[in-house]
């Protein structure tokens, strides 16, 4: 095996001592020199900040608060250290959220990923991720630089051209959305052009169907996923194993239950928080709104630090029921009202077309009065009448829907 560092196949506890220090310095630094982190870790003493169990206890961040952050304290909600003149480039993404670029050439982290995804120095990367107002090419970008690898600037678009440059340049590797790679393949068969250069593929934005991979296999191209946010950068990676996608070595990967920052139990699913150490826009606790669970034991390639299952659906599904707005913190508050209860589900249909709202409890044995006290709760929290429904533990899926949506129009 081949890896990008020694980080990578570290014993995990010298991993975790070390994510712990580093943990204790950063929100120090946050909280110093950000206007954000400055209020929001008020009253904190940092340095008393280096376990897990005192990193839960620190308010998350949720990317879905951005806009509004935004919009009080421009431009970036002061969550920045590093001043705006001082970036190497400024972002948009939609919403619109700005993000910032700081002094690092590869500052998401993805050199790793390419590395894993097999990259190497000197490859040529044909780049088909967008340059227009996004850094999704300019993340690729950074990884490729800090590797030692040459970037054509495809971006999105114009697939004949594409093909035509693949043709001239013959790039070893692709970066971009699988959708698209397999459309530049399908039009280069169609021209009967030769892009047999092209052998390797670092994938993300979307999902890679199993059926893709092997389209692609197929025709001799191996496919690596790749999990980052425009915010984070990089989060997991795959490797040649394929199984899960291997954590970043130089972040901290929390997973949560929706609605709270509460960590669930090993493999339950819930959503992805991040903690970056990123000196130049330090995040704590970043709550990205995306549903994971950690994948049990080591990855068969070698790599020792925790696996992601992958994408596993969005943990914001916030619902409106009879025109009110039920969020999954209600839930969440539901549910610290009721200890007794293991987890909850507030199901959503419409017989007859009129909305219903059914909360899902798994308990030991349920009872009248508990029914009754959980009513009220449900009124109370969402101001809407609800019924109640006891199953057994475990009787309730695990895939990290708080809300289910089952209502048909």
């Amino acid at each position: 095996m081949s890896y990008y560092d020694p980080l990578e196949t570290r014993d995990p506890e010298e991993r975790e001592a070390d994510l712990m220090d580093k943990l204790a310095r950063q929100v120090a630094h946050a909280k110093e020199t950000t206007h954000y982190y400055f209020q929001a870790l008020a009253g904190l003493n940092p340095f008393e900040c280096a376990t897990r169990e005192a990193l839960a206890q620190l308010p998350l961040t949720r990317k879905r608060d951005l806009i509004e952050l935004q919009k009080k304290t421009p431009p970036f909600g002061g969550l920045n250290a590093l001043p705006r003149h001082k970036a190497k480039r400024v972002f948009a993404s939609p919403g619109p959220i700005y993000e910032m670029q700081g002094k690092d050439t590869d500052s998401w982290r993805m050199a790793r990923v390419l590395y894993a995804a097999g990259f190497r120095d000197g490859d040529l990367i044909h780049n088909c991720f967008s340059y227009h107002f996004t850094p999704g090419a300019f993340l690729m970008e950074g990884g490729a630089r800090k590797l030692g690898c040459a970037v054509f600037p495809g971006g999105t678009g114009q697939t004949e051209q594409q093909v035509q440059a693949m043709v001239d340049l013959k790039p070893e590797g692709y970066v971009g959305t699988p959708s698209f790679l397999r459309i530049i393949v399908e039009k280069a068969e169609e021209m009967g052009a030769d892009i047999g250069s092209l052998r390797k593929a670092c994938v993300s934005g979307e999902a890679l169907p199993g059926v893709t991979r092997q389209w692609l296999n197929e025709r001799g191209i191996s496919v690596r996923q790749c999990y980052a946010t425009a915010d984070i950068g990089a989060i997991a990676y795959e490797t040649e194993a394929e199984e899960g996608m291997v954590v970043e070595e130089e972040i901290l990967v929390e997973i949560v239950r929706p609605g709270t920052g509460d960590p669930v139990e090993p493999g339950e699913v819930g959503e992805v928080v991040v903690t970056t150490f990123n000196p130049d826009y330090p995040l704590i606790r970043f709550a990205t709104g995306d549903l994971s669970a950690i994948l049990p034991g080591r990855s068969p390639c070698g790599r020792s630090n925790i696996r992601l299952k992958g994408w596993m659906g969005r943990a914001d599904q916030t619902t409106k029921i009879k025109g009110m707005f039920v969020h999954p913190e209600q839930v969440a508050q539901i549910a610290a009202r009721h200890p007794e209860i293991h987890r909850m589900r507030l199901v959503v249909d419409n017989p007859g077309g009129q909305d219903r709202m059914v909360l899902h409890c798994e308990i030991e044995a349920g009872h009248e009065v508990l029914a009754t006290a959980l009513v009220a709760s449900l009124r109370e929290m969402t101001k809407l009448r609800g019924e109640v429904a006891f199953v057994t533990p475990g009787g309730l899926p695990n895939d990290g829907k708080v809300i289910e949506d089952s209502r048909i129009y």
